[in-house]
């Protein structure tokens, strides 16, 4: 059994709910990671953003849930469905995790039409590369070609058991072919034919919108109380 040395980062406004402190517990920054190390970890409700590994950790919030897809399990549902008849063109194209400045120019686009970036100065090439990179873990950046336009990029890792899901970001002007859940469903395939048991999509978080669509993947599981337990769907969860 491995000792992963933890600490604790200060308490600050939470990112995804109003009026919430949050903190977080993180592996400590000179532990050497690795990809199979990493497989271990997001088990237990780890996420990596960049090099940084860790999970929250707050006092009295359990809001944010780590969520997976069993693979084998999946359904696709009727709107997925739609998604995927609407891209049976769609290229994809597995690309390393190196530096790319199509890949960086359609993150900008990004960044300042859904997250409200004033500018494309505001967003460095080093933040990018640090936010979506990893020195030590297996990392594909995933394109998506429509009429021979870079539509969309998905960052996922890939693990011993599991493909991750750590960012996607898209062209606004290709909107209408759903690309961020096209990606989804790409992975969810692409990990039944690499043969793996799971997708992971990241926390779950029920009272934040932008966290909240996950759970129309189904059967979606949580951990919850230490334990990986499906959390089921409802009509008022729908966007």
């Amino acid at each position: 059994m491995i000792s992963v040395p933890l600490w604790l980062t200060a308490e600050h406004d939470c990112s995804y709910l109003d009026g919430k402190l949050a903190q977080s517990a993180v592996v400590h920054p000179d532990f050497a990671m690795d990809t199979t190390l990493y497989a271990h970890l997001i088990e237990q409700g780890f996420r990596r953003s960049g090099d940084q590994v860790y999970r929250p950790h707050c006092d009295n919030c359990r809001a944010c849930v780590p969520s997976r897809i069993p693979v084998a399990a999946f359904r696709a549902d009727r709107k997925q469905r739609r998604c995927a008849r609407r891209n049976q063109y769609t290229q994809v194209v597995i690309k390393t995790a190196e530096f790319n400045e199509r890949h960086f120019d359609l993150y900008r686009r990004y960044q300042i039409a859904r997250h409200e970036k004033t500018s494309d100065a505001a967003i460095s090439r080093e933040d990018y590369l640090h936010f979506l990179g990893s020195h030590w873990c297996n990392t594909w950046f995933v394109e998506f070609l429509i009429e021979g336009r870079l539509a969309a990029v998905a960052v996922v890792d890939a693990l011993d058991r599991a493909l991750s899901a750590v960012y996607t970001f898209f062209d606004p002007d290709f909107d209408d072919y759903s690309p961020g859940v096209f990606a989804v469903l790409w992975q969810i395939e692409e990990a039944r034919r690499r043969k793996l048991e799971f997708v992971y999509l990241g926390f779950w978080i029920e009272d934040c919108r932008k966290m909240r669509y996950k759970i129309q993947y189904q059967p979606l599981q949580g951990l919850i109380a230490g334990q990986w337990r499906d959390i089921h769907f409802h009509q008022s969860d729908e966007e």
